[in-house]
């Protein structure tokens, strides 16, 4: 791999909300390191939106091919609609660019697979793709598990996972929203993944997952509600639940250990005091220890500049970044379980979802008409 030059060229792809609110503001935290040069946008209105708000020179182009062609950056942001993270992540990467992409990476675990056939050929130090996980950055979250692995907590025992969001019919008028072709999932997929990853991040690696969902609201092909059981290699069990009806929003990751109970409540993003520790009280009276739990004193909240300060550092050393490869695999083979778990019936187990298996290639496995006799839109 040629060395880096000293300053990156970052481009972005889907210049819509997410790419002014959220990825504009990582690049200008970075400034120093990387610099946005191009953007890709099939609306030429918003691309020119972008490239005003942008605020440098940057080039619009309306095709990812001539954009990676003329451009050539080393760096691609990528916030089109997920049907098309895959092919516009495998052409990055063929194109030599390092890419992070905005959550799901992918809509399937086959293609999860075709992306990761793309990354460093040849065994190189790169090209990498890495998805959107902001939770799983920040001081807090770094904080959190570091103790829970190190087990300064006591070793873990119950685990509860929560992403109960609100979505109306307005929000599902997107014509992508809600589809299994081009959104791959309802809230499992969509909204709850960044939770799960961060619980996953937190405990590591899952064993055994029994699941349901539902379509309780919203006449949609994917689901609107679900919840999960799980256990860890460790034993560690959780719950989960993944909603887009619940009035009263909110996001929150609770473990409870030997020794003490540390517990994330947020919605959209957290910094130090979103994390609470709770001393058992057999360990309530070892001041110093307790102490010891408490966030520290650098505060970094969760965003998309934490992570992508990780991705440039990733770059610059010729490594894998976080937030790809078995890691990420990890998250988007939690997800397909916990489908083919809530649409067959039956207990998934860690690895059982290889080629040849309905739910490798499509999150509903097949059958697009799972819901039950009664809710709503079901058969559709």
């Amino acid at each position: 791999m040629s060395p880096q030059p000293a300053r990156l060229r970052a481009a972005v792809v889907g210049t819509g909300a997410i790419a002014r609110g959220s990825h504009l503001p990582a690049l200008a935290e970075h400034a120093d390191e990387v610099g946005l040069v191009a953007a890709v946008d099939v609306n030429p209105a918003m691309l020119d939106d972008f490239r005003a708000a942008a605020g440098t020179d940057v080039k619009g182009y309306t095709r990812l091919d001539e954009m990676l062609a003329d451009a050539r950056p080393d760096l691609v942001l990528l916030g089109s609609p997920p049907a098309f993270h895959r092919e516009q992540t495998v052409q990055a990467l063929n194109a030599g660019a390092w890419v992070l992409c905005e959550k799901p990476l992918c809509l399937s675990l086959a293609e999860y697979d075709a992306i990761a056939a793309a990354e460093a050929p040849g065994g190189a130090a790169g090209p990498y793709a890495s998805v959107v996980f902001q939770h799983r950055y920040g001081s807090g979250a770094a904080h959190a598990r570091e103790l829970l692995t190190t087990g300064a907590l006591g070793r873990p025992l119950v685990a509860h996972c929560q992403t109960t969001w609100y979505r109306d019919a307005a929000y599902y008028s997107v014509p992508w929203r809600g589809r299994w072709a081009t959104e791959g999932g309802g809230p499992s997929m969509g909204h709850g993944i960044h939770q799960m990853d961060l619980m996953l991040h937190l405990l590591g690696d899952w064993t055994e997952i029994r699941a349901m969902a539902g379509r309780l609201v919203h006449d949609v092909e994917s689901e609107d509600v679900s919840t999960a059981l799980v256990r860890f290699a460790d034993g560690t069990m959780a719950t989960v639940v993944n909603s887009v009806v619940s009035p009263q929003e909110v996001s929150r990751i609770r473990v409870d250990c030997a020794d003490a109970t540390v517990e994330l409540t947020h919605l959209y993003g957290h910094s130090n005091d979103d994390w609470v520790y709770t001393p058992a009280p057999h360990a309530a009276g070892d001041a110093a220890r307790v102490r010891s739990w408490r966030t520290p004193a650098a505060n970094r909240p969760s965003s998309h500049g934490a992570q992508l300060g990780e991705v440039l550092a990733a770059m610059r050393a010729g490594t894998r970044p976080p937030g790809s490869g078995a890691d990420a695999r990890r998250t988007v083979e939690f997800v397909a379980a916990l489908y083919k778990s809530a649409f067959t019936g039956r207990p998934v187990h860690a690895g059982e979802i290889v080629p040849g298996d309905p739910y490798y290639p499509a999150m509903h496995g097949g059958d697009p008409a799972w819901a039950p006799a009664g809710a709503a839109g079901a058969g559709a």
